[in-house]
């Protein structure tokens, strides 16, 4: 399977905001409602706009099989040191279990490293127990911490 990570384009943001809104374990709120669309717009301008903040998505045929977002922030302890919090990782149920996720982390945490950063945290739902182990597995070699959030 040839998979294709790289940055979102607004045409990708009716097939990311299904992801979340597919997502009945998150318990975010999100849907797919045209009401709605316009949050999800602005948000995604918000993010585009940024320096310190990215969107991905990961395709297979040009079709969006997951996304997940990094924010990088420099702190003054440690000299300036920058980290980088990955969070907002999802698969499309159909495709999980196909090492997406694992390439999806593996692709933010060599992002990273490139720019320099010192530290790599991937939040995660509290709820998402498989999630969990599939990140404690699959990313432990790339000495990460995780947060578990609500």
């Amino acid at each position: 399977m040839e998979l294709e990570i790289r940055k979102a384009e607004r045409e990708d943001l009716p097939a990311i905001v299904a992801l979340f809104a597919n997502d009945t374990l998150g318990g975010h709120g999100d849907t797919t409602d045209a009401g709605a669309f316009a949050d999800y717009l602005a948000a995604f301008e918000r993010i585009k706009a940024s320096t310190h903040q990215a969107l991905y998505v990961a395709c297979v045929g040009g079709e969006v099989v997951g996304t997940f977002q990094t924010a990088f922030s420099t702190s003054l302890p440690g000299r300036g040191r920058s980290s980088v919090v990955i969070e907002a990782v999802h698969t499309r149920e159909d495709m999980r279990g196909r090492g997406i996720g694992e390439r999806m982390v593996r692709h933010a945490i060599a992002e990273a490293r490139e720019k320099g950063a010192s530290r790599v945290r991937l939040t995660s739902n509290a709820a998402r127990i498989d999630a969990h182990r599939f990140y404690e597995r699959s990313v432990s070699s790339a000495a990460i911490s995780a947060s578990r959030c609500r």
